[in-house]
């Protein structure tokens, strides 16, 4: 009997801690500003080419957004770099052209 009374106090104390460890603690985000969205990534890649510049001279500037809301931020920020940059797009179709022209000119 004794030994039963130990594995049941043993069972007792492991159902409160993990009940413990279940307990709802402070918000740590409230009050502050709302996660990054898809429209403050767009703009985020939009100036990435300046904001890099800069964060090399400051630690209060960074490159990317920490506290977004996940892939729509990414999404916008590709999107707004692929602007800026961009993108590849154009270098396919100038190597369609180079190929074109040179297999005319093998033809002549």
């Amino acid at each position: 009997m004794p030994r039963s009374r130990g594995r049941l106090a043993a069972v007792l104390v492991l159902v409160v801690l993990v009940s413990a460890a279940c307990a709802a603690g402070p918000n740590g985000a409230v009050g502050q500003p709302p996660a990054a969205g898809f429209w403050l990534g767009l703009w985020q890649g939009f100036i990435l080419p300046v904001t890099f510049v800069v964060s090399l001279f400051t630690d209060q500037v960074t490159v990317y957004e920490v506290a977004n809301d996940g892939n729509w931020y990414d999404v916008g920020f590709v999107l707004g770099l692929v602007c800026v940059l961009g993108g590849g797009g154009g270098s396919g179709r100038a190597a369609g052209r180079s190929r074109a022209s040179s297999a005319a000119r093998r033809r002549r």
